[in-house]
């Protein structure tokens, strides 16, 4: 039998002012799984075992020998995972001890990691460098982001993760050891070995040892979701989410969550802050000065394009119309944050307490974009409205979905919240760009998810497809909300008319962003991966205002 091996390092979560959980996995379940920290690390902390319930393999895995659809898996199947997590106490606050963990196999055979570093929650005062990251999905560009993360801010203190960590996140490989190198914790771990050789010069990219010394907080996007369950491949239940309510009509209250949507791996991944309303999917933490709050507020991504067997945002397919358990739905919302919903009064009771009031920076984070030249910002956020139309015999003719601009969720209702509440950063993904706004009150807003790849920004002649002779206007460029985008303060890149222009939309070049506490800025740097020599630049920065105390 080959020697034992963990699935992946020891990673950081739940910070306290005197504790930290240290998380791993395996594929056996074993015993005596512990983590040894402290001076000469002679301190033990003993970890309790879970077993991942829903993850699985399928014909479109690249893991193991598979490197084509269908080589070793023709359907899913499930693959055994042990989760272990050990909390870590009696730590001094700013005070780094090293961990290492061990896991012990059935046959007594052992596996250690290397030592690395933890520390509980910094006190107020204390300044941290915070990476902001989103949308890494298994791209191509996300081992090269991280890596240079490393290289050119050394080591950060938190990692805030705006929602798509993976691409299908029941599939296991995505997550731990997809074989094309760029699996979700290789390349927050530089662990990773992704290929991006190209015209003749070999450049492999290994991500960056970030996450087993640094706690990561996220939210959960459109790519944290599952559909319905039972079907022939993981890319089909993700795609087949559908509402609470119409799942409840169509095949009862029985299995409910099977028949619609589930973020249970998600949820068994990862250990965070929880609220008593929404649990680990909605919730708020301290950070020395900043007070981070993190909503649920993402929506089925369905395509834009319009053809006749498109099931998209604003249409179903006409092979589907008599068949109501095939629909779309359009971009359904999955977790209600409307006024009066059970989020948005959380989150004015979360505005109104001590600890977010008394914070220096105030920050939210959440999935979906409120101000974007992206794609995903339109339509408006807010529920579809459905249009069956009928011929003169009851037949249907097409299934359409509205969505009312002046009725957008997060425009009319959240973003005046915040306004009044004196946040001063919104940080969101989706779009897979770079871009950032200013509100007149002086609220900035960045959506920073262009670190594997870009879908394009709807500027210039660059036009979002969107339907015409509908009933709502879907506004073809630029932000819909009429927000103009800044532009980036050190160095904006140009576009083809030699301009300089307020966005990275790019498949070259990779951003990231950091949050520096102490000088409270933000700021963005670019990596061109066609010239792998070259140096990072820093483009953007600009700085929050300190609240008012």
């Amino acid at each position: 039998m080959s020697p034992p091996q963990l699935l992946s390092d020891p990673f950081l979560q739940l910070p306290t002012e005197s504790s930290v959980r240290v998380v791993w996995f395996t594929e056996f379940a074993g015993f005596g799984h512990t983590v040894a920290y402290g001076k000469n690390l002679a301190d033990t902390a003993i970890a309790k075992t879970t077993k991942l319930s829903r993850v699985r393999e399928d014909q479109y895995s690249r893991v193991g020998n598979q490197s084509q659809d269908g080589q070793i898996y023709q359907s899913p199947v499930v693959r055994h995972i042990w989760r272990h997590e050990a909390e870590v106490t009696n730590l001094t606050p700013n005070t780094r001890v090293s961990y290492r963990v061990t896991s012990v196999r059935e046959d007594g055979e052992s596996i250690s990691s290397n030592v690395f570093t933890l520390a509980p929650t910094s006190r107020p005062g204390t300044p941290l460098k915070i990476l902001l990251t989103s949308d890494h999905q298994v791209k191509p560009m996300v081992a090269a982001n991280l890596q240079k993360v490393v290289e050119t801010v050394g080591q950060v203190d938190a990692v805030w993760f705006a929602g798509d960590l993976a691409n299908i996140p029941d599939r296991a490989s995505e997550w731990f050891d997809d074989n094309r190198g760029g699996a979700f914790f290789p390349c927050l771990q530089g662990r990773a070995k992704f290929d991006m050789s190209k015209n003749g010069t070999t450049t492999f990219y290994t991500g960056g040892e970030i996450v087993q010394h640094a706690p990561m907080f996220t939210c959960i996007g459109n790519h944290e979701i599952m559909g319905r369950f039972g079907y022939e491949s993981l890319n089909t239940e993700f795609d087949k989410t559908i509402p609470r309510s119409i799942a409840q009509n169509l095949y009862g209250t029985d299995s409910l969550k099977n028949n619609s949507f589930n973020t249970d791996t998600y949820e068994e991944l990862f250990t965070l802050p929880q609220s008593p309303e929404g649990g680990k999917t909605y919730y708020a933490v301290s950070l020395s000065d900043v007070r981070l709050v993190v909503l649920y507020a993402t929506n089925m991504w369905r395509t834009y394009h319009l053809d006749a067997n498109a099931r998209g945002r604003y249409k179903e397919s006409e092979q589907d119309l008599n068949n109501p358990e095939n629909w779309g739905y359009g971009q359904h919302i999955y977790e209600a944050i409307a006024k009066g919903s059970t989020q948005y009064n959380w989150l004015v009771q979360e505005l109104n307490s001590p600890e977010f009031q008394q914070a220096k920076y105030k920050v939210v984070m959440l999935h979906h974009p409120p101000h974007s030249l992206g794609g995903n910002v339109v339509p408006a956020y807010t529920d579809p409205v459905q249009i069956i139309e009928r011929d003169t015999f009851g037949n249907i003719k097409a299934v359409r979905y509205e969505y009312p601009k002046d009725a957008d969720y997060l425009i009319r209702d959240v973003m005046p919240l915040l306004e009044a509440a004196g946040v001063q950063l919104v940080f969101y993904g989706h779009s897979h760009l770079w871009n950032r706004f200013v509100s007149s009150s002086g609220m900035h807003f960045i959506e920073t998810s262009n670190v594997g790849n870009s879908y394009g920004a709807a500027w210039g002649d660059n036009k979002r497809e969107v339907p015409v002779g509908y009933q709502e206007d879907y506004v073809e460029l630029g932000d819909p909300y009429s927000l103009e985008p800044v532009l980036p303060t050190i160095h904006p890149l140009l576009g083809e008319d030699s301009n300089s222009i307020p966005y990275i939309a790019s498949n070259d070049f990779t951003v990231f962003s950091i949050f520096d506490t102490g000088t409270g800025t933000v700021s963005s740097y670019l990596f061109d991966t066609r010239k792998p020599d070259s140096e990072v630049i820093k483009f953007d920065e600009f700085e929050l205002k300190k609240s008012q105390l």
